[in-house]
């Protein structure tokens, strides 16, 4: 019992850290956490560590862990690495990729599908997560799956807002990925690399300018009064 709680408590706090249910940068508090999984303090801290090795949370000396941050350094280092790192593990799949793990991507897809149409955004985001990891796996490189890894992690937490569409822009959007995926599949599936390199950069480029919101703020409001006007007014 005491092991499937600690597997459960991993599965659910990654869950919830890509989703931003916990959002970056947040404290742990380990004797709250271990109440609510009902695991000991001991497990837990295996757990933090698992999670810590994974990229999701850093563990600090006297101070506990904390959900990794994305400040401004992170995403622009992100934005910056993405393409490079998508594009070669695309190309990699489409040489090293093995039938299994091409039924294995069609059955992530198709919950991904289902998900992102139906609007529930935390398991499209998880499910998309999913879908470029197992793209990783087929590449066989190990030195790309982590960096990939460590990647997607921002990236889910970033892609809220992408499942979450607020305009009929943002549907055709999410549609439009979803086909996307579909024509990374079939690429991937026929070994063509460069079809697949291709059309994983338009993949990201469709939604780059969304995960770009999430760091550019909206303008402040217009205020009424001119600041002319607001240095005569008394």
């Amino acid at each position: 019992m005491t092991k499937h709680k600690k597997s459960f408590c991993a599965a659910d706090l990654r869950a919830r850290i890509l989703t931003q249910d916990i959002a970056p940068g947040s404290d742990l508090d380990e004797a709250r956490l271990a109440e609510e999984y009902g695991i000991s303090r001991t497990p837990l801290r295996e757990v933090l560590q698992r999670l810590a090795g994974g990229g999701f949370v850093r563990l600090e000396e006297n101070r506990g862990a904390k959900v990794e941050s994305m400040d401004f350094a992170t995403l622009r280092m992100f934005f910056q690495t993405a393409p490079l790192i998508y594009c070669s593990t695309a190309r990699q799949a489409a040489e090293n990729r093995s039938s299994r793990q091409v039924a294995d991507l069609k059955d992530i897809q198709h919950n991904f599908a289902k998900a992102a149409r139906a609007g529930d955004a935390a398991a499209a985001g998880l499910l998309n997560h999913d879908f470029h990891e197992k793209i990783g796996d087929m590449a066989r490189n190990p030195y790309l799956l982590a960096g990939l890894r460590r990647m997607l992690i921002d990236h889910t937490r970033l892609g809220q807002t992408f499942f979450a569409p607020q305009s009929e822009a943002d549907k055709t959007r999410v549609t439009k990925a979803i086909d996307q995926h579909e024509a990374m599949i079939s690429a991937i599936d026929a070994q063509e690399a460069n079809l697949a390199t291709d059309l994983t950069l338009q993949h990201w480029d469709l939604s780059r300018d969304q995960l770009e919101k999430y760091v550019r703020p909206d303008p402040l409001p217009l205020d009424v009064i001119s600041m002319k006007d607001r240095r005569n007014a008394l």
